[in-house]
């Protein structure tokens, strides 16, 4: 069996040094920049001084909604990938899987072509992706089985496919010079454009999806041993996975429709808490939401850091999440085999 972590790392202790580490990520966040902040400039800032202007300006209006933002989308995927993975039983599950980003993106890419304001995009997305999950567990009733996980996933796979196709098809009829930009950009990922009234809109759906999941983490940690072990202490296995796929979903959507698609995440963060945690769920949310919000922080920052132009969130999750995600199994592997 696979020593998880040291036997002296408690979860309250480990929480709290991950807590500690996305507050210094958002401090990071928050300086960093074209327009660079120093730390004792941002204290002042955040303490009220109002002697420059500028900074001000920058850090109220601009950096810290674009921060916050980013470790909202980070600690939602985060938090969806280790609930979808943990449900389905399969560590390879990310928040993708009913189809949801795809629905969002179609929603959204359809907002972008009929030349909505930000807001409306932001609202159609998150509309699409739950109308694409409400369509993939309708046809899983319909076709309700033997194995009714795999049908779900093979309808989400469909189902994706047919939002990606609606995609694709937007794409063909989009402006060249200017709505075809606009889409292939929000496809790959981007926050640049986030607000304080953004955020406000997708705060409620991110908490009414996160809110049941931390307070039935214990239960929900039992589906991975499978249905029957799980009724058998008195859980009702399919209402409580049907209550987990939707508040995955709901955040899912809520995430894709702030800030585009965005790949890994969901995938990737669950493995790194994993290795601190351990397989239980009760223990690894807590940390997956943190190391999520604390990851996508960091790329977000280096986003618009290490170029002068912005490159797209998903270009680097993608570079950073293949090999890192290869190592994590390799290290997963090796435990193991031990």
């Amino acid at each position: 069996m696979p020593r998880w972590r040291p036997c002296w790392v408690t979860e309250r202790r480990l929480n709290g040094w991950l807590a500690l580490g996305l507050i210094a990520t958002l401090a990071i966040g928050a300086a960093v920049g074209p327009y660079a902040i120093a730390p004792q400039q941002l204290v002042a800032v955040l303490s009220g001084d109002r002697s420059d202007p500028q900074a001000v300006t920058v850090l109220w209006n601009i950096r810290l909604p674009r921060v916050l933002a980013a470790a909202m989308v980070g600690a939602a995927l985060a938090a969806a990938g280790a609930a979808y993975q943990t449900t389905f039983r399969n560590p390879l599950v990310s928040p993708d899987i009913l189809g949801v980003s795809a629905g969002a993106g179609f929603g959204a890419v359809l907002g972008i072509l009929l030349g909505w304001p930000v807001m409306a995009i932001q609202m159609l997305g998150f509309g699409t992706g739950l109308a694409t999950v409400a369509m993939v567990l309708g046809l899983t009733m319909v076709l309700r089985g033997a194995g009714q996980v795999l049908v779900m996933v093979l309808c989400g796979i469909a189902i994706g496919a047919l939002a990606g196709a609606g995609i694709s098809l937007v794409k063909l009829l989009a402006d060249p010079e200017q709505q075809l930009p606009a889409i292939t950009f929000w496809l790959m990922g981007s926050l640049a454009g986030v607000k304080r009234p953004d955020i406000a809109a997708a705060l409620p759906a991110l908490l009414v999806g996160l809110a049941p999941l931390l307070a039935l983490r214990w239960r929900i940690g039992l589906l991975a041993m499978g249905d029957d072990e799980a009724r058998s202490m008195g859980i009702d296995a399919t209402r409580l996975r049907l209550l987990v796929i939707a508040c995955a979903t709901l955040m899912t959507a809520a995430a894709v429709a702030l800030a585009g698609v965005i790949g890994w995440i969901g995938l990737m963060v669950p493995h790194m808490a994993r290795l601190l945690t351990g397989p239980r769920f009760d223990r690894l949310l807590p940390a997956a939401i943190l190391i999520g919000a604390g990851f996508m922080v960091l790329v977000d920052t280096s986003a618009r850091s290490i170029a002068t132009v912005e490159v797209p969130l998903g270009i680097l999750t993608a570079v950073l999440g293949a090999p890192l995600f290869v190592w994590l199994l390799a290290r997963g592997t090796k435990a193991w085999s031990e």
